[in-house]
């Protein structure tokens, strides 16, 4: 079955804590050795991100940001394929952004016979 590991990080550096360049590198390369990681990918920094919203008219707002109050940056993601909920846990356990502030937040990928 394959999970979506939402990896959130403290939206300020100065919360952040434990977390080192190295602790991602074995991370990432026990995923990839383990054979579990489907795909993944970190995310630029939060400056960066457009949000779209489309009106019940149909029109189209597009704004840089998101600008919401938040304790929590989405950073990146990382697809895994494990037999059931409890390896998706683990692996999202070991992740070093669930640590130092952040979460790691895990949703089974719905896959639908089109």
């Amino acid at each position: 079955m394959k999970y979506m590991l939402l990896i959130y990080s403290a939206a300020t550096p100065e919360a952040a804590d434990g977390c080192e360049y190295e602790d991602w590198v074995a991370y990432d390369k026990a995923l990839k050795e383990s054979g579990v990681l489907v795909s993944g990918h970190a995310l630029k920094d939060l400056t960066t991100a457009t949000t779209v919203r489309v009106g019940p008219g149909g029109d189209r707002t597009v704004t840089d940001g998101p600008f919401a109050e938040t304790r929590e940056v989405l950073g990146g993601y990382d697809v895994i394929d494990v037999p059931d909920l409890d390896v998706a846990l683990d692996w999202a356990a070991r992740c070093p952004g669930s640590r130092g502030g952040g979460s790691v937040v895990v949703r089974p990928v719905a896959e639908f016979d089109i």
